[in-house]
Order: C-alpha cells, then structure tokens, then sequence
C-alpha cells in the first residue's frame, strides 16, 4: 500500500504536522481527500464532506476507533473506542452532565469565580501570557472542579494533559507499522500512574458518600443499588476527558483570542458588544479546531469511497481542523473573521462520537472571555512576541502574550 503513495505524502513527519500542517492538509483537499499517510500509520479524510461522509455514516459501514497511539494511552474500554451497546452504556455516563439544561444549571457559579481569580493576579500588571496564565487555569479549573478533583492543583491538571497529549500523538510509525518512538508515551503513564494515586482514595470516598461531582455519579449513575462502576470502566474515560475535555476550552479561548488578535476591528466590536462572543467563539474554533485531527473511524468491509480502495478495517483519521478550511464552504478559510456567513463546523466531531462536552466547553470559554474583556477592554497582542501554535491532534496557541494600559 506505501508503494503507490506519492512522495509527497509518504515524506511528511509527525514534527511538520505538529509544527503547522495546513499546507499539507489543503494539498490533501486539493488533491487526495482520502488518502493514506504512512506517517499517521492510518488514512486521513481532509475534506470537509469526506468526513461528514464517514463520522456519520451508518454504523453497519464505519464504527468509532481510536488510533492505535490513542488506545496506548487511555486503554479500553475508552468511550472514543466503543460502538454498539457499549458505546450507549459510557455516554449514558458521561453525558447526563453535559446536556445544557444540565451545564446551564451550575456553570456560572463554577466557571465565573474561577476567572474572576485567575483574572486578579494579573490584570493590574499591565502584561500577561494569557495561554498560561489565564486561558488553560480557567479550562482545567473549571473541567477539574466539576469532575471533583478540588484538591488536585490547576498547574498539575495543566501538567497531566500536556503530557497526555504528548502520549496521545506519538503517533509515527516505522516500516513495520511499530511505535516509532515507544518511549514517547512515558509522559502520559506517569501523568496515569500519578491519576490512579490521587483519584482511588477520592472514589474511596464517593463509593460510600456519594457527591455531585462527576465522578461521583460516574460511579454510581445506571448502577444497581449497592454496585458502583469498575474503576476500570471509569479510568480509560477519565484519562480521555483530561486530555480532550480539559484542552478544549482552554484552547478554543486562547484561538478565539489569537483570531480577534488578527483584527483589531473586529477585537473592538466583541468588547464593546459582548453578545457577539458566542459567534466570536463559533469562528475561532473553525479557525483552529481544538480538536484537529483526533478522532478516527474504521470501516467494516470492503469499500470503494470516490474511487478509493479502503480495505476492510482500515482506521480513517477524521482531520476536522482541516474540513474547517474547507475551501467549498469557506472563503478565504485560514483568515478569521467575524462577519463571514454563519456555516455550521466541525470543531467538535460529527455523527454519534461528537463530543460530549461541546456544550460545557464553549460556556466556560464565553463566561472566560466577557471577564476578560470587561476588566481588560484594552487587550492588545504584544508584538514583540510570535504567536506560536503547536498540534496536529489537538492544536492551540503554545503562548499568547498581551499587554494593556493599567
């Protein structure tokens, strides 16, 4: 199969989509929306009706997997990696506090104290890398507190889906389709081995005096009285939302913030109406998806897909920060802008495996931003410092240094 794969493709490295890979993935939209990268050790879809196509096909076709460096690093049964029956069972868990009738109930009084405090240790020294100290404290405080793990410190949360993610996309492969760096996953099992320390003697707890933390009801939501959960169920999905679900917010505000950055107008305009951060949030997640390239699919027979061979049991790469450049939807796609036409995007996923905390996630980035631009309306982009965006599995800002008038 490697034999008949253009150069091209066959010569790119995981450090180059790390690094940026919108010129390769539009040279996969232009020419190969489906193709196989010996690289990723799997096949891509580029496009965005590609992966519409096949993130919300019918289950008898495509059936959600995890890649196999994904399946190293959370372990089964991880909910990315289910289907069927089991797939319904670990949504039924983690779901229920992510529908927004739920989310609308407590996030206000869970995220907005958390920013109003990140905000106040900076606000009056007139500069600030807001990645650091603002945009991801805000996203894992809110994520770990809601999850119940008040007495885990934002800075090792931040910690634990750094090295998660380093794990998560260790994704190369050599000639023989072996890990090529295997100990590129040391860094997600200490954050793992670190997890289980801290979190057994918390589900200790909860297994007798049960709370409303998530996990809590993680334990013993859908379980006959007298039964909790396995932990073993529970672990490969705690592991899965501290990497994707603690990310995202954090993020989608430093993007948004970062795309706003770009057009001062349109930065002015946000601030001065604040009901226009929602569809501020909505652009700078298409702009750059936090979850880029990081969900897959894997077809359960033979199947030709516009010409394509896709052999039975291939794993196919949903590369949605790509489709969100989508040159067919979307004019002019790597530049942000405020007042193109409102298209639906796929920054969250499609189909049954889309992500369960989209919801959550763009809640806690609103209130994180009308704080922001409240104690701060003159937010300006420090020039004299890059903006330098790492990721091709999940993809934001590595630093976004502001300076303002005190």
């Amino acid at each position: 199969m490697t034999a008949t794969v253009p150069s091209w493709i066959a010569e790119i490295t995981i450090e180059e989509l790390e690094n940026d890979p919108s010129p390769f993935y539009a040279r996969l939209r232009d020419e190969a929306p489906l193709a196989y990268v010996p690289a990723l050790g799997c096949w891509v879809a580029a496009t965005k009706d590609m992966c519409q196509r096949i993130a919300g096909s019918d289950d008898t076709d495509f059936e959600g997997v995890i890649t196999p460096a994904g399946r190293r690093t959370f372990g089964d049964p991880a909910v990315l990696d289910a289907n069927g029956a089991q797939h319904d069972e670990l949504r039924a868990m983690v779901d229920p506090g992510l529908q927004p009738s739920e989310v609308d109930r407590y996030v206000e009084d869970l995220a907005r104290p958390i920013a109003r405090r990140y905000l106040a240790e900076f606000e009056d020294t007139g500069h600030a890398d807001l990645v650091a100290q603002y945009c991801e404290p805000v996203s894992v405080r809110s994520l770990g507190d809601l999850l119940g793990l008040h007495e885990v410190s934002s800075d090792k949360l931040r910690e634990w889906f750094h090295k998660l993610n380093v794990s998560f996309t260790n994704a190369a492969v050599d000639d023989n389709g072996e890990f090529a760096n295997p100990r590129g996953f040391d860094p997600g099992d200490e954050a793992k081995t670190e997890i289980r320390a801290i979190c057994d003697p918390l589900l200790d707890r909860w297994t007798t005096d049960p709370d409303d933390s998530a996990l809590s009801h993680w334990l013993h939501d859908g379980m006959p009285p007298g039964q909790v959960r396995d932990r073993e169920v529970i672990y490969p999905n705690l592991f899965v939302f501290l990497l994707g679900a603690m990310q995202e917010p954090g993020h989608a505000m430093a993007s948004t913030i970062a795309g706003l950055f770009t057009r001062p107008d349109q930065m002015e305009r946000v601030i001065d109406e604040p009901p226009l951060i929602r569809r501020a949030i909505s652009e700078g997640v298409r702009w750059t998806a936090p979850i880029w390239s990081a969900v897959a699919r894997r077809n359960k027979q033979d199947m030709t897909i516009d010409g394509i061979h896709l052999p039975a049991g291939s794993v196919v790469m949903m590369s949605y920060g790509s489709a969100n450049h989508d040159e067919t939807d979307y004019g002019a796609p790597s530049r942000y802008d405020l007042d193109r036409t409102p298209i639906p995007n796929l920054a969250f996923g499609a189909g049954k495996h889309a992500c369960a905390g989209t919801y959550f996630a763009t809640e806690v980035v609103r209130i994180g931003l009308e704080e922001l631009f409240e104690a701060i309306p003159n937010l300006e982009r420090d020039e004299s410092q890059e903006v330098d965006f790492w990721g091709w599995g999940f993809r934001g800002p590595t630093t976004l240094h502001a300076i303002w008038d005190v």
